[in-house]
């Protein structure tokens, strides 16, 4: 399966949609996008996992990796997942700390801080 990526400014935030598999081979194109986005100076960044079928230990570091960019620059990155095997993920990692997890995107563009 392959990854699918779409982009949206919604005001101060830019919105990245996630579909497919975020794996070794597919994450370097995550990455990209997150690290281009932050190039353009788009420090608030949510990622909308909802179509999400698989994440792997690549894509976990992935997504660190774009959250210490955005800090950088005083910037956040949401993430928005409802799916059970996803987020048991994100739980046994102890990720749940580190990331804001919401259950829609309207919820993660309206969280303040």
């Amino acid at each position: 399966m392959d990854l699918s990526l779409t982009t949206r400014d919604e005001g101060d935030r830019t919105v990245v949609a996630v579909g497919g598999e975020i794996d070794v081979y597919t994450a370097p194109k995550l990455r990209e996008q997150l690290v281009d986005l932050v190039n353009a100076g788009r420090y608030h960044l949510i990622v909308d996992m909802e179509g999400v079928e698989f994440l792997d230990s690549t894509g976990l570091g992935v997504l660190v990796g774009g959250l210490k960019r955005v800090r950088a620059h005083e910037g956040s990155l949401r993430l928005v997942c409802t799916q059970e095997r996803i987020l048991k993920i994100f739980r046994i990692t102890g990720l749940t700390k580190v990331f804001p997890i919401h259950d829609t995107v309207s919820e993660a563009l309206t969280a303040v801080g």
